[in-house]
C-alpha cells in the first residue's frame, strides 16, 4: 500500500535503523485535533506521537501531513509514532496565534500549486508572498488561476501574473466547466505529491473534487460582497488520485509567514535583485543616490512601484523575523548558562557542607 503513497528506495534506506528497531513505515495522510491518520502496509491506522517524541520535539518536529514516520502498531487499528524520517521538503508557516511558533503545513511535497481565483480577490502581492514561501519549501511552484469562466480579461490577468511568477508555469482552470484540469495534473508525475496553498474561497477543495470526480471535500459559496471565501477545509488531508498522484488540501492561509525565505525572495524578485547588483554603489539605499539602477527603473516605469514596495516590505519582515529569532536564541543561551551557574554554585555549596 505505501508504494502507492510515494514510498521509494531512498525512503527504504532512511528507514533501515527503524526497521531494525522493529518499527513499520507509514505516511501521515490526515491530521486531526486528537491525532493522525497513517497509511501502512497493514492498512490505515489511527496514530499518536509517543510521549518521548511529543515532549522532545520542537514545533516543526511534530508529525505533519505528508511525513513518513516509524510506528509500532497497537490494538484495534491504533499505532504510536516514534520517529519522523528526514523531510525532502517542508512548507512552513508561522502559527496564526503566535510570533514564535512554527507549523509545518505539508511535508515531502514535490509540487506546490499556488492557487488564486480570477475574481475580485485576485491579489498579485499575495501571490508573491506565497511564491516566496513555496520556493523556500523545496517544492516546484505552479501558479493556478481558478474560476477562469468568471474572468472578464483573462489573458490580461494571466499576463500580469506571469510577469511576477519568476518563470513558474501559470495555468488557468475552470473546475465547473472541466477546463484546464488535465494540464494541471500533467505538472505532477505518478507517485509525486502536490499541495494546494492559497486563501479561503479560491477553489482548492473544488479542484480536489474535480480531480477525484466526487465531492470528497466540502465546499461553500463565496461572499457576493467581496468575492472572498469562507473557510471549509477543517483539516489537512493527503488524497490519492487516479493515476497514482497524490494531492494535499490545506485550510485556507490568509498570511504566510516568511521563515528563512531569503532564497525564495531572491527567486521571486530576481528582476529587482539583478537591478540592485547594477547600482553604482554597493551600499546604495535606492533613495536618490547617483547611478541607482532601482530609481532609474522606477522613474522610467520599468519597475512597478507596488512591486518594489512589496519587495521592501517582505525584506523588512524577513529581517525582523531573523532579528527576533536571534534575540530568542541569545535569551535561551543566557538562561542555559544561568542554570549551569546555579547548578555549579549549588554543587560547590553542597561540597562545602559535606566537609
Amino acid at each position: 500500500m505505501i508504494e502507492q503513497y510515494g514510498w521509494s528506495d531512498a525512503a527504504t534506506r532512511a528507514f533501515a535503523p527503524h526497521a531494525r528497531a522493529g518499527h513499520i513505515p507509514g505516511r501521515v495522510v490526515a491530521q486531526h485535533r486528537d491525532g493522525y491518520e497513517v497509511v501502512t502496509d497493514e492498512g490505515a491506522l489511527r496514530a499518536k506521537s509517543s510521549g518521548r517524541l511529543f515532549h522532545e520535539a520542537r514545533e516543526v518536529d511534530h508529525p505533519a501531513v505528508g511525513d513518513w514516520v516509524a510506528l509500532s502498531p497497537g490494538v484495534e487499528d491504533t499505532a504510536t509514532i516514534h520517529a519522523i524520517l528526514p523531510r525532502q521538503s517542508a512548507f512552513v508557516r508561522r502559527a496564526a496565534d503566535s510570533v514564535q511558533t512554527l507549523q509545518v503545513v505539508a511535508a515531502n511535497v514535490d509540487v506546490a500549486f499556488v492557487v488564486t481565483s480570477l475574481n475580485a480577490d485576485l491579489n498579485p502581492r499575495r501571490i508573491e508572498r506565497y511564491l516566496a514561501a513555496a520556493w523556500q519549501s523545496g517544492a516546484r511552484p505552479v501558479v493556478v488561476l481558478t474560476k477562469a469562466d468568471l474572468a472578464e480579461d483573462q489573458q490580461g490577468q494571466v499576463d500580469a501574473i506571469a510577469a511576477l511568477a519568476a518563470g513558474c508555469p501559470v495555468l488557468t482552470v475552470s473546475a465547473r466547466r472541466g477546463q484546464g484540469l488535465d494540464a494541471l495534473l500533467a505538472q505532477v508525475a505518478p507517485g509525486e505529491t502536490c499541495v494546494l496553498v492559497g486563501s479561503s474561497g479560491v477553489g482548492k477543495s473544488t479542484l480536489v473534487n474535480a480531480f477525484l470526480g466526487e465531492d470528497l471535500m466540502a465546499t461553500q459559496a463565496i461572499r457576493e460582497t467581496d468575492d472572498q471565501g469562507r473557510h471549509t477545509t477543517s483539516h489537512r488531508q493527503l488524497v490519492l488520485l487516479p493515476g497514482g498522484r497524490l494531492i494535499l488540501d490545506t485550510p485556507g492561509i490568509r498570511e504566510v509567514g516568511l521563515i528563512d525565505a531569503e532564497e525564495g525572495l531572491g527567486v521571486v524578485f530576481d528582476d529587482i535583485e539583478r537591478l540592485i547588483e547594477t547600482c553604482k554603489f554597493n551600499d546604495c539605499a535606492h533613495t536618490g543616490e547617483p547611478g541607482c539602477a532601482v530609481r532609474g527603473a522606477l522613474d522610467s516605469g520599468a519597475l512597478d512601484p507596488a512591486r518594489w514596495a512589496h519587495f521592501k516590505k517582505l525584506g523588512a519582515e524577513l529581517a525582523a523575523i531573523e532579528a527576533k529569532a536571534e534575540r530568542l536564541a541569545k535569551e535561551a543561551e543566557r538562561r542555559r548558562l544561568a542554570k549551569l551557574q546555579k547548578a555549579y554554585r549549588t554543587s560547590k555549596k553542597d561540597a562545602r557542607g559535606g566537609d
